[in-house]
């Protein structure tokens, strides 16, 4: 028999709580409930997300490869999917699929703090875009930013540089 990397079980009351450090309206919490998932290669996650009244999870956005769905546990919140606002109340499961550039949102314009469950996966070539702001994330390249369209051919050097590497080397 072999010999458990983990204690695959953690209780929501024993699992450390991050603060987002923002405030309102960015203000909230959560708890990884799936703390040793990627530390053995596994790659689903679900976190314990809690948002006070006049809260907001996170920026609108979209994911180029990660499902999301999220699970509400108490309270209520409005869910923003598309073009259309929902609101949230317990038992409701929300399902954002990715690669279709339909970008989601939860907030808390409630009088009383919305506990909910994110679950997905964490892919580390991720790329989500803020179609409010016009950033794009980046998660190889540890990056957030905007992009500028230009040319494929725009500011490469004449002549090609792998010439010059190569004169260099002979």
């Amino acid at each position: 028999m072999s010999e458990i990397p983990f204690d695959p079980v953690i209780n929501v009351a024993d699992a450390p709580r991050e603060d987002t450090g923002e405030g309102a309206p960015w203000g909230g919490w959560w708890k990884v409930l799936t703390p040793h998932m990627r530390d053995v290669g596994g790659s689903l996650g679900v976190v314990q997300n809690t948002l006070p009244p006049g809260s907001v999870g996170c920026p609108f956005h979209w994911h180029a490869r990660e499902d999301e769905v999220f699970y509400v546990l108490s309270g209520r919140g409005v869910l923003r999917y598309g073009e259309t606002l929902r609101e949230l109340r317990p038992g409701d499961c929300v399902s954002c699929p990715a690669g279709g550039q339909v970008a989601h949102q939860i907030g808390n314009p409630f009088d009383e703090d919305l506990v909910y469950l994110a679950i997905g996966p964490y892919d580390p070539h991720e790329v989500c875009g803020y179609p409010d702001n016009g950033k794009v994330m980046v998660r190889a390249l540890k990056t957030v930013g905007r992009l500028e369209s230009l040319q494929y051919m725009d500011g490469e050097p004449a002549p090609p540089l792998i010439f010059e590497l190569f004169a260099g080397g002979s």
